[in-house]
């Protein structure tokens, strides 16, 4: 029942941690606005630090499968829905501070979601998470049926892209953590879609996901040259070569890059662990 419980009713250490760690973000959004340290308008930007951290809390959730894959660590499957149900609270935060900035005006809330684009891809991603949250306990598993319960859930997908748009769209200026979690998402949709070609994810190798880094990183950094160039019209090959180099610093397609292959080096550091108290047994 407690989200800090196993299954046979016992403290977990890993839950209780998650749990922890799940909590802080948005205690520190509270503590800021308490504190008034979120600027001349608060409540626009605890808005969008919760938003944000949406964003982040499905893209996790959805890191739990690959991680499980390459850290050959099942057990970090008990915490994919508890991150999931985190995410669709931040979401729902996100769209009552929403509320509260507008006064609570329930009437002008809804009009804004039908006509603004971004508000209503947002709250389509909400909806959605609403959803899953709401289906995903294992009384509903089972009265759903596996399968239905499977295609049902797989929706995390587009909502995680809606939630990414979204994001792009009502950033005004920086869009480089907006790139991020884009080059993250294709980096997890690369991964989906090689598992599903292959059957089962546990049939793609170790150094096949490792290779999906680099892929993601391209693709990041192909996509903001895109972005740029329709934007404000700046040459493609200067972008991209920007990203590529280090000389304007570290641009998204190297923050996806990092992140990718930490997953992969961690595989490779827990698999070394094992084999070595083997061999000096041997």
């Amino acid at each position: 029942m407690w989200p800090w419980l196993d299954d046979d009713g016992r403290v977990s250490p890993l839950k209780s941690a998650t749990l922890i760690a799940l909590v802080v973000p948005a205690a520190l959004v509270a503590w800021d606005w308490q504190a008034h340290a979120l600027g001349a308008r608060p409540l626009n930007q605890a808005i969008h630090e919760i938003g944000n951290w949406t964003i982040k809390l499905v893209l996790l959730a959805l890191a739990v499968t690959p991680a499980r894959r390459v850290l050959d660590w099942p057990r970090v499957l008990v915490l994919r829905r508890m991150i999931g149900v985190a995410a669709f609270a931040y979401a729902a935060t996100h769209l009552t501070l929403y509320a509260l900035d507008q006064g609570l005006d329930l009437v002008k809330v809804a009009t804004e979601i039908a006509l603004r684009f971004y508000l209503t891809i947002g709250f389509v991603a909400l909806a959605i998470l609403a959803a899953l949250a709401a289906t995903s306990t294992d009384g509903m598993m089972r009265r759903l049926g596996a399968r239905r319960w499977r295609r049902l859930h797989r929706l995390v997908y587009p909502a995680a892209l809606l939630g990414v748009i979204h994001f792009f769209i009502q950033t005004k200026a920086n869009v480089d953590e907006p790139w991020v979690m884009a080059g993250l998402l294709a980096w997890l949709m690369l991964y989906r879609a090689l598992a599903w070609r292959r059957g089962s994810d546990r049939k793609v190798a170790a150094r096949t996901i490792a290779l999906l880094a680099p892929l993601a990183a391209l693709l990041t950094a192909l996509g903001e040259a895109v972005y740029y160039w329709i934007k404000l019209g700046v040459d493609p090959l200067r972008v991209l070569g920007a990203d590529l180099s280090l000389a304007t610093g570290v641009r998204p397609a190297w923050i996806v890059l990092a992140i990718a292959l930490a997953l992969s080096a961690g595989g490779a550091l827990r698999g070394l662990a094992h084999r070595l108290p083997r061999r000096a047994a041997a």
